[in-house]
């Protein structure tokens, strides 16, 4: 893998086994499956996915829904292991894929700040170190000694991206942070996501906001079923695709 090179995809698909037929309820799934009657299709989240993407590099990914967009992500993150091919991936990532994943809603945000910086891969000293930064940046001190379910959506993007963005990361992927809070942490956010990349930091970003994606990237690919339709410059790309959806 070149020197530059922080994230390398060889041949890269994920399959996913679908039942062929629906079953009605349970119970007649289980006398299919014990009579030996269910069928499955092959699905492609991902198919052939060859890519490499280099230190510092800011990279959009768009596509309609269902185009396998956040599925290339959690590949790139280790969430999903791929069917086939291989992922090198060189350097601390910073995931933030799935609002609240990894919050317990029962516990504080203090609480939760803990445990999420600990899923992250952060020491308990590291986690102490930055939890005034965390706070601080979230703008929830008056509510941080609260549960989780009551916050609303917004409140736990806030916390998500502010104990995520404490790791000084060298590869970020975010899929659509912007569509959840308000316009005064969208602009936080855009300004932490600019000193990071100023730190050489790389940055995959899913959106369907062609705005926010020209803002945050240069290059873009473009996702149709599973498969890389299109890789090039932001501008370029995007117009060629909102005449598509046009």
């Amino acid at each position: 893998m070149n020197e530059d090179t922080v994230i390398k995809l060889e041949n890269v698909s994920l399959k996913f086994r679908l039942q062929k037929e629906k079953s009605s309820s349970l119970k007649e799934f289980a006398i299919k499956l014990l009579s030996k009657k269910v069928s499955y299709i092959n699905f492609y989240a991902i198919k052939n996915i060859n890519l490499e993407i280099k230190k510092g590099e800011s990279i959009g990914i768009i596509g309609r829904n269902g185009a396998g967009k956040t599925t290339l992500l959690r590949i790139i993150a280790g969430v999903y292991k791929p069917t086939e091919g291989k992922v090198f991936v060189k350097g601390k990532i910073m995931p933030i894929i799935e609002l609240g994943a990894g919050f317990d809603m029962e516990l504080t945000g203090a609480e939760n700040i803990f445990i999420n910086g600990l899923l992250l891969g952060m020491t308990r000293k590291e986690i102490e170190e930055k939890y005034e930064e965390i706070v601080e940046f979230s703008g929830l001190k008056d509510f941080i000694n609260s549960p989780l379910r009551t916050y609303s959506s917004g409140m736990i993007l806030r916390l998500g991206f502010s104990v995520a963005t404490s790791l000084e990361p060298d590869i970020i992927l975010l899929d659509e942070v912007f569509a959840v809070g308000d316009a005064e942490f969208r602009e936080k956010c855009i300004k932490r996501m600019n000193e990071m990349k100023e730190k050489s930091a790389t940055l995959l970003f899913v959106s369907h906001d062609m705005n926010a994606i020209k803002e945050n990237c240069k290059k873009v690919i473009m996702l149709e079923k599973g498969e890389i339709k299109n890789v090039g410059d932001v501008n370029k790309i995007i117009e060629n695709y909102n005449k598509i959806e046009k």
